[in-house]
């Protein structure tokens, strides 16, 4: 085929992947199952014949992708929202690994006849959430701050350690790996992703406020391509790419940087890109001939994975969390981390390391992990919204997080702010003048309704008004701050203790 040609059906592929989106928020499937769908139909096998069966391409092209999505990850989570779960998630994507790893591998090797090598591997394998099937999911729920946010930092953390461990197990030719060089080497790994992360965020956000760049478009590029600097250099240090890129960008993303909505937003579209071209590329990588016979240890697997080593490895890290007195965990908190270890493309990237590395057995391996993917992940997803609110976790009608999106004034040593009122926000109904905002910053416009008009002191702000707010440079964060604040608990915010953030 031509160049033509396959831009043609790269393009129709993208735009049926968009509309498939709808189908998908509609009936709360995650969008994963519907483009590996997509993948299969297109693969040798299904309408488009396509041959693909290249696993060190589909891993190589598949770690790039999963950087991206984490990159993304990053950059929209609100560090706020997920500062008081860190410690938990970081039990969880270590201490949980562990556990989820070895009880797994206890589990399957006497029942399906495995030997200890390849059972490790699948435990190992199937030991990560996903980022992108737990961020388009849970995203959608309206859960307390602190069970979202050890979720959605588990998921960006927990990467890491598990490529770690995959990438071992698959280039050790025995199950010889002494346990203290392991453990030594994972935490030198994990230090120095940690270490780059710590260094390209910072130094990035101080560039980035400091250089004027002479295009809005630059500065989401500019991020990326920090997010990228952050992958590689650990990388060829010998350290983990997934935490750098996923700890820069966690910085970058809740810096005050300029246009940070559009850099967001820019964020999420390389995203989607990134996740409709790993899915479909994996769904072309599978045999659907292969996959009949390895639907029975495909489902033994995934309920013991579901119902076993993922509760287990929940129980045994709050144990942990209550041990070093990092908070607590309460059963029905467990029960709903249990049950949302969403996974998604990671297990199947991370199933493509052992295939190319020539591992026996590998390729049955992917297959297995395949079968689990889109069988679990159809049974868990839209499951998640009936177990909240049976558990008394659902916290509907909390006001979504204020967005601020800034554009540097340079000339004039000062910010224009760009707000929109979203729904449930107590700022509605609240005069301007009750804002209290400093004084040499001005409310100067407000769009309602598609119309705008200029603001008086007395002029009473809606759900949905979008606010454009002109303050000095010093003073923004103290103007975004207290436009925060009166988001979350109205005019008296201060009153009730909340500052901002």
């Amino acid at each position: 085929m031509g160049l033509n040609v396959w831009l043609l059906l790269s393009a129709a592929v993208v735009i049926a992947a968009i509309a498939s989106v709808r189908i998908a928020h509609r009936t709360g499937l995650p969008t994963l199952l519907i483009y590996l769908c997509l993948g299969l139909l297109l693969g040798e096998r299904g309408l488009g014949g396509i041959h693909f069966d290249n696993a060190h391409l589909a891993q190589e092209l598949g770690l790039i992708a999963l950087a991206v999505i984490l990159a993304e990850g990053g950059l929209t989570t609100n560090w706020s929202h997920v500062r008081d779960s860190v410690p938990s998630a970081l039990v969880l994507a270590t201490v949980g690994i562990a556990v989820s790893v070895t009880v797994l591998a206890a589990s399957v090797a006497p029942l399906l006849g495995l030997d200890w090598r390849s059972a490790f591997l699948l435990g190992a394998v199937l030991a990560s959430t996903d980022a992108a099937a737990v961020f388009s999911v849970l995203r959608r729920l309206p859960l307390p701050p602190r069970l979202a946010g050890i979720l959605e930092a588990e998921s960006g953390f927990n990467d890491a350690p598990t490529v770690i461990l995959v990438m071992a197990l698959s280039v050790s030719s025995t199950l010889t790996l002494s346990l203290p060089a392991t453990l030594l080497d994972t935490v030198a790994e994990l230090a120095i992703g940690a270490t780059v992360g710590l260094a390209v965020g910072p130094a990035g956000a101080y560039a980035l406020r400091r250089v004027a760049l002479p295009a809005s478009g630059l500065y989401p590029i500019a991020v990326l391509a920090l997010a990228f600097v952050a992958y590689s250099g650990a990388a060829l240090l010998h350290g983990s790419g997934f935490l750098a890129v996923y700890v820069a960008t966690l910085i970058l993303g809740n810096a005050r940087l300029p246009h940070r909505a559009a850099t967001r937003g820019f964020a999420e579209g390389a995203a989607w890109l990134a996740q409709i071209g790993l899915f479909v590329m994996l769904g072309i990588l599978a045999d659907p001939a292969e996959l009949p016979v390895v639907i029975v240890p495909a489902l033994v697997t995934g309920v013991l994975l579901v119902l076993v080593a993922r509760p287990a490895s929940v129980l045994v890290s709050s144990l942990f969390v209550r041990l070093l007195r990092l908070g607590s965990m309460p059963w029905r908190e467990q029960i709903f981390l249990s049950w949302a270890g969403l996974r998604g493309a990671v297990p199947i990237v991370l199933a493509t390391i052992p295939w190319s590395a020539g591992v026996p057995g590998a390729k049955g391996l992917f297959n297995d992990v395949f079968i689990i993917v889109i069988v679990f992940t159809l049974l868990q997803g839209p499951t998640l919204p009936y177990l909240a609110r049976v558990l008394g976790l659902a916290a509907e009608g909390e006001a979504r997080d204020l967005d601020v999106e800034a554009a540097p004034l340079e000339e004039l040593k000062a910010d224009l702010l760009q707000v929109r009122i979203p729904r449930g926000s107590l700022m509605h109904g609240v005069e301007i003048f009750e804002l209290r905002l400093p004084t040499d910053t001005m409310v100067t416009l407000v769009v309602r309704n598609g119309r705008s008009f200029v603001p008086t002191p007395t002029t009473q702000l809606l759900i949905g008004d979008q606010l454009l707010v002109v303050t000095t440079a010093a003073q923004r964060e103290t103007v975004e701050r207290r436009l925060r604040a009166v988001s979350r608990k109205g005019k008296l915010a201060g009153w009730y203790g909340e500052r901002g953030g």
